[in-house]
């Protein structure tokens, strides 16, 4: 008899400890969960900044903010959707192209921090360098003012080209001073640069699209922007709500050392981090 309470002893001792041990698992697992879940609407460009997105928003959840990322394929309505607040941030664009957009849309629209940089290039499938360039060969650049004007003094300064100031960031094809083998310059929207490569000897296109059309950044440039660029991948908010707690938290999970070793493993130089 006294074997038996001794054994029900020992046995109600051992339920109630895993009780007690899976309450407090439970208790810490709720300890873990963020008292309140936000959610935050991005817009973004597919590659890479949808990409990048993707690979924090685990992080974010857990930081008590719920991303939702919606994908656009053109650098208007991403801007146009802070200032109806269909969108809480973007991440698509740099300073140089954010303020410009600004400022002829009436949008008071701020940088939160800055990503990385996509270098421009020259893209091509007709020839190896840039200096193989023909008499009269054509030229995709992009149709933006701040994008446009990068391309033109992208090729002012390999020699392709003079402008009558190459530190002119809104430079247009108005704006070639010299153009000894006479390119014939098209310019499009950017979207609609790689898609078209392939009619002309070379474009001029923004990374994102380059990738996002699977073009090679080693085999198929002819000339590359350097790293000094200014053109900065930023996110962007409308001015007042940079400081909003769960968008401070989108830019600390997007400027951390898990992006920065995925930009460098992923992207092959055509992506850098810039933080």
């Amino acid at each position: 008899m006294k074997k038996l309470l001794l054994g029900l002893t020992a046995a109600l001792f051992l339920v109630a400890c895993g009780g007690a041990k899976e309450e407090a698992k439970t208790d810490s697992k709720a300890a873990e969960k963020p008292a309140k879940v936000e959610k935050l609407v991005v817009g973004a460009t597919p590659v890479p900044h949808q990409e990048l997105l993707e690979l924090v928003k685990d992080d974010l959840k857990t930081e008590g903010v719920d991303l939702e990322i919606v994908t656009f394929n053109d650098y208007i309505q991403p801007n146009k959707l802070l200032g109806t607040k269909e969108l809480d941030a973007n991440f698509f664009q740099h300073i140089p192209y954010m303020e410009e957009f600004g400022k002829s849309n009436n949008l008071d629209l701020v940088s939160v921090g800055s990503v990385h940089v996509e270098p421009m290039a020259v893209y091509s499938k007709k020839i190896k360098n840039i200096n193989d360039l023909k008499n009269g060969d054509t030229i995709l650049i992009p149709n933006d003012p701040t994008n446009g004007g990068r391309a033109l003094i992208l090729l002012d300064k390999a020699g392709v080209i003079k402008l009558k100031d190459n530190k002119k960031l809104d430079s247009t094809i108005a704006d070639i001073a010299e153009n000894p083998k006479n390119i014939k310059f098209t310019a499009l929207a950017p979207e609609q640069l790689a898609p078209r490569l392939e009619e002309v000897t070379a474009a001029v296109i923004n990374a994102n699209f380059a990738l996002d059309a699977k073009l090679s950044f080693k085999d198929d440039t002819i000339l590359v922007e350097d790293k000094d660029s200014p053109y900065v991948n930023i996110v962007t908010v409308l001015k007042g709500r940079e400081n909003e707690e769960k968008i401070q938290k989108l830019i600390k999970a997007l400027q951390s050392e898990k992006v920065k070793k995925y930009i460098e493993e992923k992207y092959n130089g055509s992506v850098v981090a810039a933080f």
